[in-house]
């Protein structure tokens, strides 16, 4: 074989192998990346992506599972006739490791129930408002999510964009700056509602359970 020749067979012997290996790398199976534990972890559950101190105040309020209180009016500015000399009583009443459902009776009216959820970015407080037949009164939903960390204790909500949008649809632009506050120690449950030359607080007693009222407007 001349040396032409021998130069010409190297060449074609080097295609062949530069073309194989080509081939062989276009056409090989990727590795299933999506499905590789160590790509994918479980997902976290809301608790695990909810701050200490948030999951704490909401284990304080859930551990009240089932049981009811009284309360009293601390400070109403409006002097509003609606809570005057009738009987005030929180009941925890439904309870799952992310939303518990809180109704807020007032004498016979079993409308309000006040509605606690993690929502991955903290906590929100919402008011379920109904009417007798169950269906929703027109100002229903409302509330406020946290914007902080809170306490144990202690959490804030300030409104959110849903309640802003209702109330200037329904007219309540007073209360576009609603802050809801609820305080749980160990003797006391406490609901607070503030805003500019405003507040109502009741507080609820925690050391006597009493007798669970009616079933709520528009529950089972």
């Amino acid at each position: 074989m001349s040396k032409h020749q021998h130069n010409a067979f190297t060449w074609l012997v080097f295609s062949i192998l530069t073309l194989t290996s080509m081939h062989a790398t276009a056409f090989k199976t990727p590795l299933n990346v999506l499905s590789d534990k160590m790509q994918t972890p479980p997902a976290l559950s809301l608790s695990q992506i909810t701050p200490a101190s948030q999951n704490s105040f909401f284990a304080r309020i859930r551990a009240l599972c089932g049981q009811s209180f009284a309360g009293k009016i601390k400070v109403d500015t409006s002097n509003s006739p609606n809570f005057a000399n009738k009987a005030l009583v929180m009941h925890v009443r439904e309870c799952t490791d992310d939303q518990l459902h809180i109704p807020f009776h007032v004498g016979t009216d079993a409308s309000r129930t006040w509605i606690l959820t993690k929502t991955g970015g903290g906590l929100l407080f919402k008011h379920d408002h109904r009417h007798a037949d169950g269906s929703h009164d027109d100002l229903t939903m409302y509330g406020g999510h946290t914007v902080d960390s809170g306490s144990a204790h202690t959490q804030a909500f300030p409104t959110d964009p849903y309640t802003r949008d209702l109330f200037i649809a329904q007219g309540y632009p007073q209360s576009l700056r609603n802050i809801w506050e609820v305080f749980i120690y160990e003797d006391t449950f406490t609901y607070r509602l503030t805003r500019e030359g405003f507040e109502f607080r009741v507080e609820f007693d925690l050391t006597k359970p009493v007798v669970t009222p009616v079933t709520p407007w528009g529950y089972y």
